[in-house]
């Protein structure tokens, strides 16, 4: 989508530091984290919505979840880690590109709203 800032980020027209990147997905850093560690892996595909996949799509997002865990020491995964996929307005999804929020490198309580 043209006024996607996830776009405009995977396509490198707005530069933004890849943590990692292959065929599927970026890591970049989150601007605003949450945890010691809080990295956004965000499909190359634009979809908003979990229910927005295709069946492709859902093989890919399929891909990404493997690929994370092999990524443990670039990430600082070792100790644990969280995922976290909000879907729309009201789960606080701000941009609206599927993405995955995934926390680590402190101990982190149970927050059904955070």
């Amino acid at each position: 989508m043209s006024d996607c800032l996830f776009c405009k980020f995977v396509s490198g027209e707005f530069a933004t530091t890849k943590v990692f990147e292959n065929d599927d997905f970026i890591i970049i850093r989150d601007i605003n984290p949450q945890a010691a560690n809080h990295f956004l892996a965000i499909p190359k595909k634009h979809y908003k919505l979990l229910a927005d996949m295709t069946e492709e799509d859902s093989l890919t997002l399929g891909r990404i979840l493997k690929t994370i865990p092999t990524l443990e020491d670039l990430l600082g995964l070792n100790g644990g880690y969280r995922l976290v996929i909000n879907q729309g307005d009201d789960a606080g999804q701000t941009v609206h590109h599927l993405h995955i929020h995934i926390l680590s490198g402190q101990k982190m309580g149970w927050n059904p709203a955070g």
